[in-house]
């Protein structure tokens, strides 16, 4: 393609959008100094430079192992500019998915936070001898990167040449059904990411951003539409619902995003209703599921300002969005609801034939369009089971309404199969979680003899608050039938999650199979 009509990629917005208003505040991780949009711009210049005298040559896969800090999103704008390969890590995950991440993307080089990461860059290194290691801060194991940056003068911001099949980055899918999978996301995928983020999501004026999520993953997200936007970004170092409520009172947050369980630790705090958060305009929630009758309470306690996004890996950020003003406080089916397809892409709920389904009826959520990524790293057999029928098959099963919405009633590997009935646990999920007792819920299928499955209710009661067995089966035996009620209710204390903060029905699996 000649030059004048060669397509603007992320790369291109962050170096524009970089040079413009130079003093506006943009970013302070709390308890540090506010940077300037002209401080991240100089700061990622001599990163860039930085990473060119160490031999970063376009394609070099950068991984990255930190807590929320500055330089995690220089690093990233960095990366970006220099048309390397980001490899971000999750800091929760654990060294056996580390290590998974660090041999199959094939790091060149390792950046880790010294203060808190340092055993495990070790141990990585251990491991694989001829891993490259930097480090943000003094440390024994590897040069300072922030050091090496500062011997370098700014110097304008170039955005590269790139093409769309170009990767950007190699995101790990949730390993919830196995060890996490390679996927590339292309600078194509990245465009499409932003472009819908900033048409479809509802973003306020005058944009303050609290982040609470890593850095490295859904926190970075938001940077280019903040940026973008002309707001500031605040980082909290990782979720505290005190410390949350604390900051978005006294800054006057009015944006912030968060995953349900997220949602609920903040409502179930003793002390919720000492705070004002009258300032909050938009609360971003996704990523898992959530409880119609926790998403009710939220509204009614906090104000209808929550807008959903659902996507996954492998199509980020927004397949489908549900506004605010779609969140129907009187119809708990709405509140169910992931909301309607983007006008961006392509989206048709299918059967195990790849025909779509009529009005009411469940299939798999498909996907077309410029936001699905290009395949699995390596895995060709993946790649093509996944995209059966030239469609990105979700593996999210939904019923869509006669106004076009769409109601995930669970994942395909998630279906319970017992006495030869079919089960769906985010159906009974969502009548227990209608409880005043309960605060999080997970239904898993365990083997049993006689039924091949038996459905078994796992519930963290709210603070203080207790509920009879009994009386939580017969609940769904009323609505659903004695079939899909569960055959055990067993209270805990906490939820096992995921990285990304959804239940995790894998560990519960192994934990409770007896």
């Amino acid at each position: 393609m000649d030059i004048i009509h060669r397509p603007l990629f992320a790369p291109d917005l962050l170096v524009n959008a970089l040079g413009q208003d130079p003093g506006r505040p943009l970013l302070n991780i709390l308890g540090g100094a506010m940077l300037s949009v002209g401080e991240v711009r100089d700061s990622t210049s001599q990163f860039c430079q930085a990473l060119r005298s160490l031999g970063l040559t376009k394609g070099w896969r950068i991984g990255l192992l930190s807590s929320n800090r500055p330089e995690v999103l220089i690093l990233a704008n960095a990366v970006q500019i220099s048309a390397a390969i980001y490899v971000p890590m999750h800091p929760l995950a654990g060294f056996n998915d580390h290590l998974h991440v660090v041999t199959d993307a094939d790091i060149d080089v390792l950046v880790f936070d010294a203060e808190h990461y340092s055993e495990r860059a070790a141990a990585l290194a251990e491991h694989v001898p001829d891993l490259q290691l930097l480090a943000f801060g003094k440390s024994d194991l590897a040069d300072d990167l922030t050091l090496i940056a500062r011997q370098f003068s700014p110097v304008p911001l170039i955005a590269p040449q790139l093409d769309g099949d170009d990767i950007l980055r190699l995101g790990y899918s949730g390993g919830t059904t196995g060890k996490p999978k390679a996927l590339a996301s292309v600078q194509r995928t990245g465009m499409a990411t932003i472009s819908i983020m900033m048409a479809e999501w509802e973003w306020p004026a005058s944009l303050r951003f609290l982040s609470c999520t890593p850095l490295s993953h859904a926190g970075a997200a938001m940077f280019l539409p903040t940026l973008l936007k002309g707001g500031t970004m605040l980082v909290l170092p990782s979720f505290d619902p005190a410390q949350v409520l604390q900051t978005i009172q006294d800054y006057k947050i009015n944006c912030i995003l968060l995953v349900p369980t997220m949602i609920y630790a903040l409502l179930d705090h003793p002390r919720f209703d000492e705070f004002d958060l009258s300032s909050l305009e938009t609360v971003f929630y996704g990523a898992s599921a959530i409880s119609p009758a926790r998403l009710k309470e939220a509204i009614e306690r906090i104000g209808p300002v929550f807008m959903q996004f659902y996507g996954q890996a492998e199509a980020p950020m927004a397949v489908t969005v549900l506004r605010k003003h779609e969140h129907d406080i009187s119809n708990p089916q709405r509140l169910a609801s992931c909301g309607r397809p983007v006008p961006w892409l392509h989206v048709e709920l299918l059967d195990a034939d790849n025909q779509p389904v009529a009005e009411g009826e469940p299939g798999e959520i498909c996907v077309r369009g410029p936001l699905v990524m290009n395949g699995y790293r390596d895995n060709p057999g993946l790649t093509a089971e996944t995209f059966s029928g030239d469609w990105l098959h979700s593996g999210d099963i939904a019923i869509r309404d006669a106004d076009g919405f769409l109601r995930i009633i669970d994942r395909t590997k998630d279906m319970i199969v017992t006495g030869g009935f079919n089960v769906y646990p985010r159906e009974v999920e969502d009548i227990l979680a209608e409880h005043a007792a309960v605060s999080q819920v997970a239904v898993i299928g365990v083997p049993h003899e006689k039924w091949g499955e038996a459905i078994t209710a796992l519930i963290v009661l709210r603070e203080g608050e207790t509920a009879e067995p009994e009386d939580l089966i017969q609940r769904v035996a009323d609505r659903k039938g004695s079939f899909q009620a569960p055959k055990t209710i067993v209270f805990i204390e906490s939820m096992p999650l995921t990285p990304v903060g959804k239940p995790d029905k894998k560990v519960l699996r192994e934990r409770y199979r007896s």
